[in-house]
């Protein structure tokens, strides 16, 4: 009977992993069984949960054909080792490996953190009351201001991205990326591309931003929604413009007034009824954070277009047989959908 539960074609080598659980100290011996599960919710690098020795670890390495700058493991775990400094709600790192004679790529192994992961599933199974959606926006609010705050320099991120220029490098490189991933043609996302180019601030703050700042990616400490404990994938963090990552999350903020297909194709906890709308969250971020929000609607717009690349970069490594995820095989039409959301919010001038 095999110790794994994972995707055909995404197990890990036991033998060689245990090896180097032994050489980095956190198992005492090799001949221990270890049990291996696959976390199936994200959609990106894969993650692992291994079980050994009545201890747990998570393992994240990249999927295969993927290019080493969308999921550079060293940088993730090195923005995590640095970010723990002064921001206590980050996994704990134990240890970093670019030897791929032992899965194949890189990888890193840190803490499993407990808690509760907030993903559609959860919600609904939850049956959360219809008060209690506000004070989890708040809390995961105040954290992602709480992450906006942290003194990148005091913990020796300064050379962590180059935010002079940050916004026009952003709007450039993701109009690249879809390109590159593009399997048909969308005028939508054309359009999108050229008012982005002709509408982008000029000017700018700019601090640690993690860019993919959503429910599913943090770990609520309980279910009275007012502590969370870590704050999960870190491969897109930057230095860069705070709005951005408002933005982002802002583009998964799906709300109970969106269409029925926008709700299916970003499905997301925030659809349930007591959730602020996108607007609401933009108030309260500028209440808390004290930053002007005015042009939220370029912001939201470059944000949908991001999901929208991602989804097709995914779209793009299924259709050429590098995964058979099968919950992939429709990112396509996700990616078309973030694309006329955008081109929407662009004609009316609202994010709601």
């Amino acid at each position: 009977m095999s110790n794994q539960k994972v995707r055909k074609g995404e197990e890990l080598p036991e033998v060689a992993l245990k090896k180097y659980l032994q050489e980095i100290n956190l198992i005492e011996s090799v001949e221990s069984d270890l049990l291996i599960e696959q976390f199936t919710h994200g959609f990106s690098n894969l993650t692992y949960l291994l079980k050994i020795e009545n201890k747990e670890f998570v393992l994240r390495k990249p999927p295969k054909g993927a290019i080493k700058r969308g999921h550079d493991m060293s940088r993730e775990f090195k923005v995590q080792s640095a970010v723990y400094k002064a921001f206590s709600k980050v996994p704990k790192m134990f240890g970093f490996s670019d030897d791929e004679t032992i899965l194949g790529s890189d990888f890193y192994i840190m803490e499993k953190v407990e808690g509760i992961i907030l993903n559609y599933k959860e919600a609904h199974k939850r049956n959360i009351a219809v008060d209690e959606f506000q004070e989890i926006a708040n809390s995961w609010l105040d954290t992602l201001v709480e992450l906006h705050n942290v003194d990148y320099k005091a913990i020796g991120l300064e050379d962590l991205g180059k935010p002079e220029g940050y916004v026009e490098r952003q709007v450039s490189n993701w109009g690249k990326q879809y390109v590159k991933a593009k399997t048909e043609e969308v005028p939508e996302a054309e359009m999108v591309m050229k008012w982005m180019e002709e509408h982008q601030p000029k000017k700018y703050e700019h601090c640690l931003i993690h860019n993919d700042f959503k429910y599913d990616n943090v770990v609520f400490k309980d279910d009275s929604w007012q502590e969370i404990n870590a704050v999960l994938d870190w491969e897109m963090a930057t230095l860069g413009d705070p709005l951005m990552d408002l933005g982002t999350s802002l583009g998964y903020w799906t709300v109970a007034t969106d269409h029925d297909f926008v709700k299916q194709g970003i499905p997301s906890p925030t659809v349930f009824e007591g959730n602020p709308i996108r607007s609401e969250i933009a108030k309260m971020y500028a209440e808390k954070s004290g930053r002007n929000v005015d042009n939220l609607v370029f912001y939201y717009v470059f944000g949908l277009f991001k999901i929208a690349v991602i989804a097709q970069q995914i779209y793009f490594r299924y259709s050429k047989g590098f995964t058979t995820d099968p919950r992939f095989a429709n990112l396509n039409k996700a990616s078309e959908l973030c694309c006329k959301l955008a081109l929407k919010a662009i004609k009316t001038k609202s994010i709601d």
